[in-house]
């Protein structure tokens, strides 16, 4: 019973005494100090020591020591011979005090092991002391301790299997708490008690001397002094330099330095906060060159000092929302330029395309900087920085405009260098600063364009929605995407994808979607994945290997998704029984022609709720699909796509074309209907083709845009791709199941469930779109819409604003659509649409529907993509932009189209080769090609203006490659 008595005592008695605010009420009593509404809020000895000086901070200590011995000898009265319990004991006490006091609780633990196992105590004292006073790093000795007094318990008490696990338990939990909350020691400690300074540096680890060759933290010097020395640790040429950290002695480093005349340095600010994605502060802070001498190099540190607080720079954070933090110093040591200058790894006036803009003069790097002097102009292509050499100045491949008396070979390299950093920092375009000294170009600085972000991409986004969207199909696809997005994210980010705005996912430019490349980069690395691990999944490209620290970071919540995965079928079965079918069911059982407008509304917000969960799988389904394939190794040509809608329906117009064939081998694929009508096994066939007409009818030419007739509205189009069938050559098209190894399988399965929810989801969609051409009716009878269609160019809101009967609304509705219409039509036209766009204002097309800075024609012979369907072909390139617009097409003929969808089947089933501007190996056209096997390019940049009609090319749908060999 005094065991049981015992347990109680220590999970409820020790969290209160953890909980108690002693040091709290110790230092309001002495200073009148609230220590939760100072600093970071934490109730720590730290803290009583920083805002209440001494003599608090002593009474802290004994308060919290007393606390973590009393624990330790409460667990001992009642556990004398199992000293496991009193570090249990002390797991409560630390979890009271993170929960209820606001603080890590290290004193308790301390003292309490003091008391626990004094040699233990003594030897990590020694070790970790020792170690510390050493090295001077806060971080290291924080965590080398909580590996020492497990393992040092461990190695003492062999035996003791309980109090080895409790030891490594009470470690794990104290590091979780250190990277939960803030840490008073990174406060300034001149900010402090007077009394406090000298116990801070110590405690802080501050060295004498920080340099650009440390592994150094933006939140501490600044992203400028933090990002020329990763640049430097990755071996890029940055001058040796070095920080004055804020609130430190700069003393230590004036007389390690001799800045001479021969050797002078510079002095420079690296404010928290400046050269950041949110803020350049460019120009804001102190520069000072040519410091020549010890007295000189203490007036310039002081003086960049003094700028953090002049009235324009506090001006400057106040308009940006920026609290005002701490001012790093950043000297280094002065390049003497011969020519210098300036480079943007993309364009900030244009906002698209592939040229990088330079600005340089002859001589230092700050004349350009200044602005006192007009700088020579520069433009350079670089359409694809990973095939050119970096380490040779010599460039020769690269296009260029503008003329000086800088070399323009150096140009080009400067070119190359801005280019190659916009890379190690995921695409974010870079504002770059260099200076050349006659022998070595040098990079003196490096910042985000935030004029240029975010980055927004069509990729994916063409494939999920490739043409010109309108307004009604954009406001109900965006927040179902965008939330399922959100959702998914969550599950692995938990607490942290708080602040995170997931309706930023996307946007329209152009009436095109676009994806933001730059909040999914950042969501993604917070995940602990690459960068570009959407487009490796949806679309094949290349996936570089994922940082391991930050991985593990995510471990828990990546493994919450992998259980989401994992159970993905069992979901959908369920929802599918619950939901999906009876939900289906309903609709179908009264026509939208029998409903009233009320009743209309209904319906669409009902089946907007069964859209939103079939989302979640529409998503996830084809994610774990390709995931899956990438794991097991399983090959294209090895998966069988027959449960997928559309390929279905292909698969049925085919084996029903091949009957046709069969018993009318005379039949004319131009009169084939009237002919089939002529017999009895003719009419046969009719009566099965209504039947499927029946059963499909629900598919669109774009599955995903609700304004695009569905084949039950417009039948003609599912009767021209028949008749296309007819001159499809017999056998082509793969048509029974595939026998499947176990790791195929394990693919299959989700293959499957991508095709089950893509019927749920494009009979959802259908449903949809149906309700709201019987909404456009009734507005079409009362006036409000002057013609079919024009309810596609209102979003949701505003056609519930119509059903309502806003007379103010309606009465501006005619405007309002041709407006929007004509918008619409003037973006369809649109040719090319840029690839990514930088920042929120997109460029303006020219009068002849172009943009100023027009895609680089290809260098070479060889055009790359994503490799979709096996196999080499040699042919005549046949470039289409319009689905319904085909030529003549026979298996010498190598089409070259923009995207593909439903539409371009007849085509491509007819053709002997397939180049797309946009998709990835799970897009449509990839699908539509293996099943035909027909070798398949996929991702092909800019392919419609690269290649011409009559051209020959070799394609290789296995290497991913088209290699132009000559025209006709």
């Amino acid at each position: 019973m005094q065991q049981v008595w015992g347990v109680l005592a220590i999970f409820i008695l020790c969290p209160c005494l953890g909980g108690l605010p002693l040091i709290a009420w110790i230092t309001r009593t002495l200073t009148g100090r609230r220590l939760e509404r100072m600093g970071t809020g934490n109730i720590s000895v730290s803290a009583a020591f920083y805002h209440g000086g001494k003599l608090a901070g002593i009474l802290a200590v004994l308060s919290e020591a007393l606390k973590g011995i009393a624990a330790v000898l409460l667990a001992r009265a009642f556990f004398p011979t199992q000293p496991a319990w009193e570090l249990i004991a002390l797991i409560a006490l630390v979890m009271g005090r993170y929960w209820v006091g606001k603080g890590a609780g290290t004193t308790n633990v301390v003292w309490g092991y003091v008391v626990h196992d004094w040699r233990v105590a003594l030897l990590v004292f020694l070790i970790g002391g020792i170690s510390f006073t050493l090295l001077r790093e806060k971080e290291l000795g924080r965590f080398g301790v909580l590996f020492l007094f497990p393992t040092i318990t461990a190695l003492l008490h062999l035996n003791d299997f309980g109090r080895i696990v409790a030891a490594i338990a009470l470690a794990i939990l104290i590091g979780w708490i250190y990277k939960k909350i803030p840490d008073d020691l990174d406060l300034s400690p001149t900010a402090g008690q007077a009394g406090s300074e000298k116990m801070f540096r110590f405690f802080r680890g501050d060295k004498a001397i920080v340099s650009l060759d440390d592994r150094l933290d933006p939140q501490k010097v600044g992203d400028k002094a933090a990002t020329l020395s990763q640049l430097k640790s990755w071996g890029y040429p940055v001058p040796m330099g070095w920080v004055v950290v804020p609130g430190d002695d700069p003393e230590p480093l004036i007389q390690a330095l001799q800045p001479s005349a021969t050797q002078p340095l510079v002095v420079r600010s690296s404010a928290i906060g400046e050269d950041s994605e949110q803020a350049a502060a460019a120009g804001q802070y102190e520069t000072v060159l040519q410091v020549t001498s010890r007295s000189m190099l203490r007036q310039a540190i002081a003086r960049t000092q003094a700028s953090y607080d002049l009235p324009n720079a506090v001006e400057y954070r106040r308009a940006r929302g920026q609290i005002d933090a701490a001012m790093a110093v950043l000297i280094q040591k002065q390049v003497q330029g011969v020519f210098s200058g300036v480079a943007f790894s993309r364009d900030p006036i244009t906002q698209q395309g592939d040229a990088v803009a330079i600005e340089a003069l002859p001589g230092e790097a700050q004349q350009v900087v200044s602005g006192r002097l007009t700088p020579e102009q520069y433009r350079v292509a670089i359409a694809d920085v990973e095939t050119l050499d970096v380490t040779s100045i010599h460039v020769t491949s690269l296009q260029m405009e503008g003329e000086g008396d800088v070399p323009l070979e150096l140009i080009k390299q400067v070119a190359l260098l801005a280019r190659k950093i916009e890379d190690r920092y995921h695409g974010i375009p870079q504002d770059i600063e260099w200076s050349y000294d006659g022998s070595q170009l040098w990079l003196l600085q490096s910042r985000p364009i935030t004029t240029l972000l975010p980055i927004w991409t069509r990729k994916i986004a063409a494939e999920v929605i490739p043409g010109a969207i309108r307004p009604l199909t954009w406001s109900i696809n965006r927040p179902l995407t965008c939330g399922v997005w959100g959702e998914i994210f969550t599950i692995v980010l938990g607490d942290r994808s708080q602040g995170l705005d997931f309706n930023e996912t996307a946007t329209l430019h152009y009436s095109r979607a676009y994806f933001n490349a730059s909040l999914l980069g950042s969501i993604f690395r917070l995940m602990g994945l690459p960068a570009e691990s959407l487009e490796f999944l949806t679309r094949g490209a290349k996936f570089s290997k994922p940082p391991l620290s930050s991985t593990l970071k995510n471990v828990p919540g990546l493994l919450r998704l992998l259980g989401r995965e994992l159970s993905l079928v069992r979901d959908f079965q369920q929802d599918e029984r619950q939901y999906f079918r009876p939900g289906l069911a309903k609709l179908e059982q009264r026509s939208p022609q029998e409903l009233s407008t009320r009743e209309l509304l209904e319906r669409i917000e009902g089946i907007l709720s069964l859209l939103k969960r079939a989302t979640y799988y529409s998503i996830l389904a084809p994610l774990s699909a390709a995931l899956r394939q990438a794991v097991f190794r399983v090959r294209d040509d090895k998966i069988d796509n027959s449960q997928t809608p559309e390929v279905a329906a292909l698969r049925e117009i085919a084996a029903l074309a091949k009957k046709a064939r069969k018993i009318a081998p005379q039949l004319s694929p131009e009169r084939a209907f009237e002919q089939l009508e002529d017999t009895a096994p003719g009419r046969e066939i009719l009566q099965q083709f209504e039947r499927l007409l029946d059963r499909y009818g629900y598919l669109s030419q774009v599955g995903t845009d609700i304004a695009v007739p569905t084949w039950k509205e417009e039948p003609q189009v599912v009767r021209e791709l028949f008749m296309q069938m007819l001159s499809v050559e017999e056998g082509s098209f793969r048509s029974d199941r595939l026998e499947m190894q176990r790791s195929t399988t394990r693919v299959q399965q989700r293959i499957d469930l991508k095709g089950r929810v893509t019927q749920v989801y494009s009979r959802l969609l259908a449903e949809l779109r149906w309700c709201f051409v019987r909404l456009e009716e009734i507005s079409l009878q009362l006036g409000q819409l002057s013609q079919p269609g024009d309810i596609f160019f209102l979003e949701f809101p505003e056609v519930q604003r119509v059903v309502a009967e806003d007379v103010e609304f309606i009465s501006q509705l005619t405007q309002l659509v041709e407006a929007r219409r004509s918008q619409f039509d003037r973006d369809s036209q649109l040719n090319p649409i840029p690839a990514l766009i930088y920042g929120n204002s997109p460029p303006t097309p020219t009068r002849t529907g172009g943009f100023p800075d027009p895609p680089p024609q290809s260098p070479n012979s060889l055009l790359k993509g994503i490799p979709a369907s096996s196999g080499q072909v040699t042919g005549t390139i046949v470039v289409l932009h319009d689905w319904q617009m085909l030529p003549e097409i026979d298996k010498k003929t190598i089409l070259v189209v923009p995207y593909t969808d439903s539409g371009w089947v007849a085509a491509i089933a007819r053709a002997g080769g397939l180049i797309a501007e946009v998709g990835g190996r799970l897009s449509h056209g990839a699908i539509v090609a293996r099943e035909y096997g027909i070798p398949a390019v996929m991702d092909v940049r800019d392919a419609t203006h690269l290649l011409r009609d009559g051209q020959q090319v070799r394609l290789d749908g296995q290497e991913g490659t088209v290699e132009i060999l000559g025209s006709d």
